[in-house]
């Protein structure tokens, strides 16, 4: 009997867990039901369904002109939800022979039993993002859009449109570096692309999708739920035909003289916008592309070309006129410090003494610039570096694109700064310097001393209309005086003209600028390699300044390394393109019809060469005078020669700055004077002003240009 009980008891108590148990799960159930239904109904959600990113479509990046340089192409992924509510079997059946025929008419990569197969394929394994076509264009997306199935859309035909967008540069590898670019996160941002990176990209949208079979996901909508924002437009500074001539003439240099890399930069005189900046490089396979923006971020011993900085000190404090003469020492000039010397030498070989500042820094001579540089600064180079700080070499551009460096100038505080380092630094060494931070000094020059900013975006658009405008920005109203300006044009000048840079004089307009031939030291072997960088850096028309332009060669290996030889031609090139192109340059041909006559400016001499001059350019003229040597007056539209006698009777000193040497020594002994003559070539200059008057036997002293 009690075994019974203690049966029972158990099974009543069994029946009790039982019915608690079911209460238990009875409750549960209705808490998750109506207490938290609501939060793991929304945790499925965000399982199986995400907003997912809409790229923006990125901004374009136009020339000063609007030409296109950069911009973005849609493409399109076309796919097909086999399992759509709207593709029935007896839709999908009646449609896919002639939807295969159509796509097989328009692709012709496969038969239309082909692609039949394969769609059928697809919708027996129920595939809901199947891939049809990638990269196909938009006007091939207006026609597809009308083919059978395909036409009824997501829902109906299960066609889905997935867009992306390719950025394309219609130029290809024009100012390929300059516009740069902007890849995944592991690459560092390039030009332009990279700085305004925020302004072209836009604001990105966003569209719902649905975790579908095979873990993709669907566009649950055929709109998207927050529209994107398209990317800002860019306008550059950047011609296209001078970016395209700088870049062939650079290419052409780079090639014949067998170069590591070279850049070109060509500046507008009177904003710094930059209407060209060419980067070459030698690649593995002895190609050039752009592969780094030299131009900006590369920074060497500039050599000649800062001797600029250098006159303009000396200008500036009065310790030199361009009469003054320096001795050349034939190219040689030793420095020392004790017992310790450092030699000095000019880049060329030549036989010069004592010549006058202009011939000095037309022939590039390191050792005139820089004894003048150490005689007048060797107790005080705090004073030479507030001139270098006055024309901000010590600082940085800021340009829009990142890379730029830090240029170098030494302080007296350097560890490295020694009895050496004011004559090194003086002909550009011991400093470094990018290319543009080099042309921007000599765009100051001939922009009348005002030293602008270089910059290369002008506005950023949106939708057509200006939504910033960037405008010049002055970083110096003067670099110097009006009389130092003077001196420093007929210095350029005097390069073309006579000095180092002659092989781009031209009878059709004037460059004024400076070679520069530098030895480039590396980290190690320091200047044993003799590997050199060739540069020219100027302005042109020389008149009436337009652009400026600085052109870099490094490491010519063909055997020639000067600048006037190896930058001098891209130089050239250019300016001989703007020159031809520009009508504003040409006088017009009414214009010389109505011009009256304007006679040159002739000097006296030989009355046989004079007369044959005369007869060659068609001037009218008559002498006078039976002598072989005449003076010349200018009367009315002809040319008179008179008889030297009339000379030695005014007692007149008369003008023989141009003349050869032997036609002034001629001209002024007539006229009773005794000379003493210094150097070779034409006068530049005499001791006794023109025009003055003189007692006859009195002493004059010529200065001839070598």
């Amino acid at each position: 009997m009690s075994n019974k009980k203690e049966i029972f008891w158990r099974i009543g108590l069994a029946y009790l867990m039982l019915i608690l148990l079911g209460i238990g799960i009875i409750s549960q159930v209705f808490y998750i039901q109506n207490v938290k239904g609501s939060y793991y109904r929304s945790l499925a959600d965000s399982i199986t369904t995400k907003y997912a990113t809409v790229a923006a479509e990125r901004g374009n990046i136009y020339s000063t002109d609007g030409r296109l340089l950069a911009t973005s192409l849609p493409s399109f992924e076309l796919r097909m939800d086999m399992k759509a509510d709207g593709l029935t079997k007896d839709v999908f059946r009646k449609n896919i022979d002639s939807l295969s025929l159509c796509m097989t008419s328009f692709f012709k990569d496969k038969s239309s039993s082909d692609y039949k197969k394969i769609f059928v394929a697809a919708r027996s394994r129920g595939e809901r993002y199947f891939l049809v076509k990638k990269d196909v264009s938009y006007p091939d997306l207006q026609t597809i859009k009308k083919f059978p199935i395909l036409r009824f859309g997501q829902f109906k035909g299960g066609f889905i449109v997935i867009q992306h967008n390719k950025r394309q540069y219609p130029f290809r590898e024009l100012a390929n570096r300059t516009i740069g670019y902007m890849r995944d996160a592991t690459v560092q941002p390039v030009g332009l692309e990279g700085k305004f990176n925020s302004q072209l990209k836009g604001i990105p949208g966003k569209r719902l999708m649905q975790k579908v079979s095979g873990g993709e996901f669907l566009p649950i909508n055929d709109k998207n739920e927050i529209d994107p924002q398209n990317g800002k437009d860019i306008i550059t500074t950047l011609d296209v035909n001078l970016q395209d001539v700088a870049e062939d003439a650079l290419m052409k240099s780079l090639i014949e003289n067998k170069a590591d890399h070279g850049c070109c930069v060509v500046m507008d005189v009177k904003t710094g916008a930059i209407r060209a900046m060419a980067n070459l490089g030698k690649q593995d396979n002895g190609s050039y592309a752009e592969d780094y923006n030299y131009s900006v971020g590369e920074s060497h011993e500039p050599g000649s070309t800062f001797k600029l900085a250098s006159i303009i000190a000396l200008l500036e404090d009065g310790y030199v006129n361009l009469d003054d003469t320096v001795d050349l020492e034939l190219g040689i000039h030793s420095y020392w410090n004790g017992n310790y010397r450092q030699v000095m030498h000019d880049a060329e070989r030549h036989s010069l003494h004592r010549v006058n500042i202009i011939s000095a820094f037309a022939h590039s001579s390191n050792v005139g610039i820089s004894k003048l540089v150490d005689e007048f600064y060797r107790n005080n180079p705090e004073k030479y570096l507030q001139h270098l700080h006055h024309l901000r070499l010590d600082q940085m551009l800021n340009i829009e694109i990142p890379g730029e460096r830090q240029p170098l100038i030494k302080k007296i505080s350097d560890k490295t700064f020694t009895r050496f380092s004011l004559p090194w630094m003086s002909v550009g060494y011991e400093v470094k310097m990018s290319p543009l931070q080099i042309l921007t000094l000599y765009n100051a020059v001939a922009n009348n001393g005002k030293m602008m900013k270089p910059y290369l975006v002008e506005a950023i658009d949106e939708y057509g209309q200006p939504q910033q405008q960037f405008h010049p920005v002055v970083l110096e109203q003067k670099i110097c005086s009006e009389q130092t300006l003077s001196a420093l044009r007929t210095l350029l000048v005097s390069v073309v003209d006579s000095g180092t840079g002659r092989s781009l004089r031209n009878p059709n307009y004037l460059i004024a600028g400076k070679t520069g031939t530098a030895q480039i030291a590396d980290e190690t072997r320091k200047y044993a390699d003799k590997i050199y960088q060739s540069s020219f850096v100027g302005y042109f028309p020389a008149d009436h300044p337009l652009y400026s332009c600085i052109v870099v060669v490094n490491a010519p290996s063909n055997g020639i390394y000067y600048g006037a030889a190896v930058a001098g031609p891209v130089f050239k090139e250019l300016a001989d393109k703007v020159f031809s192109s520009d009508l504003g340059l040409h006088q017009s041909i009414e214009a010389h019809l109505n011009d009256s006559l304007v006679l040159p400016k002739i000097k006296s001499g030989s009355k046989s060469d004079l007369t044959a001059v005369c007869r060659n350019l068609g001037i009218q003229h008559r002498s006078n005078s039976e002598s072989d040597w005449v003076n010349v007056t200018a009367t009315g539209d002809q040319i008179v020669m008179t008889d030297k006698k009339e000379l030695e009777e005014t007692g007149i000193v008369p003008d023989v700055k141009g003349m050869g040497l032997r036609n002034a020594i001629y001209l002024l002994e007539s006229s009773g004077l005794k000379v003493n003559a210094r150097g070779a070539g034409s006068v530049t200059s005499q001791s006794i002003q023109p025009e003055t008057k003189f007692e006859k036997g009195q002493v004059i002293t010529i200065t001839l240009s070598l």
